[in-house]
């Protein structure tokens, strides 16, 4: 069953009625898709030529910005046009902090804004290896931030200008993608967690739930037998421009089959922010193992 929600919301800075609010949580939570079909990530006549693979430095998946450093990285662009880039993806990343504040008060204090970014380049016919390649089905899951079992939250939007859908395959509950997996994940070899952060490979040392959710990625998206079943289980999800839509992507398969012009803001937080923490991956994986994750 493709479980996506769908929730009449046509602008960013709320303010929700409690019952939308209550909803939206509870679907969230449970691995649902919210999918906002009259939510536009509205992009200025200046900033509309942006919107163009060539926005692209070519070698990165996508334009990146940190609101850490305030830097904005992967593009090829310079001088004014790097500065117009700059503004609207800020642009896009206030938008999202507005909606999560709006949608989800419960979350706000613990909300950490991470990366936004924008992906100018079409998905379809680009070649990667499988680890690298998002139109392979998978949960997310960082090489080299380790989490320690935070949650990873993304706000997505469409905003191609010649009106490209974002196409998605959006894959089982997630204690069910675990338990499939679980009896083939490795465990971690001691020490490797502390020997990866002194190699500056990890910015801190991995927990067994990094571990085991880098494996868990890695183990769907080399499995072309799951795959293919997977794929052909569920209807492709279509997200047309001038539409939005927010998941766990630590919690939720997905899959990013094509599209172009999209924006997508990360947010991480504690599940001990949860309306229900025992829905949380981490909570999930100890439960099926039997073992503290962190």
């Amino acid at each position: 069953m493709q479980r996506i929600e769908s929730y009449d919301i046509a602008r960013w800075d709320g303010p929700f009625p409690r019952a939308t609010q209550e909803a939206a949580i509870e679907a969230l939570e449970t691995g649902h898709v919210l999918f906002f079909p009259r939510l536009a990530f509205a992009v200025t006549e200046a900033e509309r030529r942006l919107l163009d693979a060539t926005a692209s430095d070519g070698r990165s998946k996508n334009v990146s910005y940190d609101p850490a450093t305030g830097e904005t990285k992967g593009t090829s662009l310079a001088g004014d046009d790097l500065a117009l880039l700059s503004g609207m993806v800020k642009r896009f990343a206030a938008s999202a902090r507005s909606l999560m504040h709006g949608l989800f008060p419960r979350y706000d204090a613990a909300l950490e804004q991470a990366r936004t970014s924008f992906r100018p380049s079409e998905i379809a016919g680009r070649v990667q290896p499988w680890r690298k390649d998002d139109t392979r089905l998978h949960v997310d899951a960082f090489p080299t931030r380790p989490l320690r079992g935070r949650r990873i939250l993304r706000v997505f939007s469409n905003a191609d200008p010649d009106g490209a859908p974002r196409r998605w395959v959006v894959g089982e509950a997630f204690e069910d993608h675990a338990a499939r997996f679980l009896p083939k994940l490795r465990a971690p070899i001691p020490g490797s967690a502390q020997a990866l952060a002194l190699l500056g490979l990890t910015k801190s040392p991995r927990s067994r739930y990094d571990h085991m959710m880098l494996e868990l990625h890695d183990a769907a998206k080399r499995d072309d037998a799951y795959q293919r079943a997977a794929r052909a289980a569920v209807p492709e999800a279509l997200f047309p421009a001038g539409t939005s839509w927010m998941v766990f992507t630590d919690q939720v398969p997905h899959a990013a089959l094509a599209g172009r012009n999209a924006f997508e803001q990360t947010f991480h937080f504690d599940p001990s922010a949860m309306a229900n923490p025992s829905r949380a991956p981490i909570s999930v994986l100890e439960r099926l193992s039997g073992r503290a994750m962190v």
